[in-house]
């Protein structure tokens, strides 16, 4: 590498695979691949769903099971990401139904919990998620990165070391902050929001790099669309030749997960989660 392109030591590159089930092992094997080649190694993160939408229970597919736990034992960080993945309450709210029904394609699930509901679904989550990789969970992220109130209070019931939205990464225990900024992400559903990604895509490859962390996630309706692809591995080459590549425990503030273990804007398009 040249002074040039040497990547800056206070500015981060946090990458992450979403949605990441038994029902989308093709997808995710693909994503896998194509980001550990450019990043040099397992350098990323992968959220799981344990039961997506009620139709791909982990706890009965041992053999995607046991691919998790070889991810983590290389250094993937293992995030719990909802229970079903989907979002079947009854929103009364015209803020929460507008959320619901425009920032997400009813995958919002934990938008409109209460706080056991919440509660219960992150536990028999995690104890899920733990029981296949052998080792606690980085952290939570709920759906659509949309959390309610209820969703909130089970976080902080619950003793995640992480969780993050939209625009921040945080330690629920606390509220202290460790990360701010926006999401790189894509979206499959419409030929306008896939334009609308790649165009801000496309930006964030050309915007200088003033915030100190930028977040990446894909998610397996990406590999459905070879403009996405395309975009996903110009852009994380691109940070990747600018920034240090980071995982969530290297962010600053970040200690020690649940029981003492390691914890191994909107640039966001409408539609993803």
């Amino acid at each position: 590498m040249t002074a040039a392109t040497t990547p800056l030591p206070d500015r981060r590159l946090v990458v992450s695979i979403h949605d990441v089930s038994p029902a989308f092992e093709d997808s995710i094997d693909r994503l896998a691949d194509m980001i550990g080649d450019i990043l040099g190694g397992p350098r990323f993160a992968m959220l799981v769903v344990p039961d997506h939408w009620g139709a791909a229970p982990l706890d009965r597919a041992p053999a995607f099971a046991r691919r998790l736990r070889g991810w983590a034992g290389a250094g993937v960080e293992m995030f719990l990401h909802g229970w079903f993945h989907r979002d079947t309450s009854d929103h009364r709210g015209a803020g929460a139904a507008i959320k619901a029904r425009y920032m997400t394609a009813g995958e919002g699930e934990f938008l409109g919990l209460s706080a056991d509901e919440a509660e219960f679904r992150m536990r028999r989550g995690r104890d899920v998620v733990e029981q296949a990789i052998g080792e606690p969970v980085a952290g939570f992220v709920a759906p659509a990165w949309l959390y309610g109130a209820g969703a909130m209070t089970a976080l902080k019931a619950c003793d995640f070391a992480l969780a993050e939205d939209h625009f921040r990464v945080w330690r629920p225990a606390t509220g202290a902050v460790v990360a701010r900024g926006p999401v790189v992400t894509w979206a499959s559903r419409s030929p306008a929001r896939t334009a609308s990604s790649l165009a801000v895509a496309a930006a964030a490859r050309a915007l200088p790099d003033w915030l100190p962390t930028l977040r990446v996630a894909v998610h397996p309706g990406d590999v459905t669309k070879e403009s996405l692809m395309t975009s996903i591995d110009r852009t994380i080459r691109s940070l990747s030749g600018r920034r240090t590549v980071a995982r969530y425990a290297d962010l600053p503030g970040v200690e020690g997960g649940r029981g003492g273990s390691p914890i191994g804007s909107g640039l966001v398009p409408e539609g993803v989660s």
